[in-house]
């Protein structure tokens, strides 16, 4: 059974850092694209970043130089390393999982971690 579990959130002051931890258990991590997305009080789930299996990145365009995603497949473990933070920023993140063909398609949610950017 796979399971995500993020930590690394928490209160940061405006132009701070914070790095997002995303742990997956289960052997399907290596194979699968990984994800943050983010959802503010009030506002939909968006995109945030992703990586692929080869290590292949994008970004939503207004978060590109700011935040980078990062994979450790030894680990089974995602990162998403947060600077210059904007009280804009405050959401929950959260961490999804994606297989794609040749594998079976599969999809799994983190339960979420906050973050808040507040002097």
């Amino acid at each position: 059974q796979v399971q995500l579990v993020e930590s690394g959130g928490g209160l940061v002051q405006p132009g701070g850092s914070l790095r997002l931890s995303c742990a997956a258990s289960g052997s399907i991590f290596s194979l699968a694209t990984m994800g943050w997305y983010r959802q503010a009080p009030g506002k939909e789930r968006d995109l945030v970043a992703t990586i692929t299996r080869g290590g292949a990145t994008s970004y939503e365009d207004a978060l590109k130089g700011r935040f980078t995603i990062s994979r450790h497949n030894a680990k089974n473990t995602v990162y998403l390393q947060m600077n210059s933070l904007k009280p804009e920023d405050t959401a929950v993140y959260y961490c999804n999982l994606k297989t794609f063909p040749p594998y079976a398609r599969f999809e799994i949610w983190g339960q979420g971690t906050l973050v808040t950017v507040s002097s």
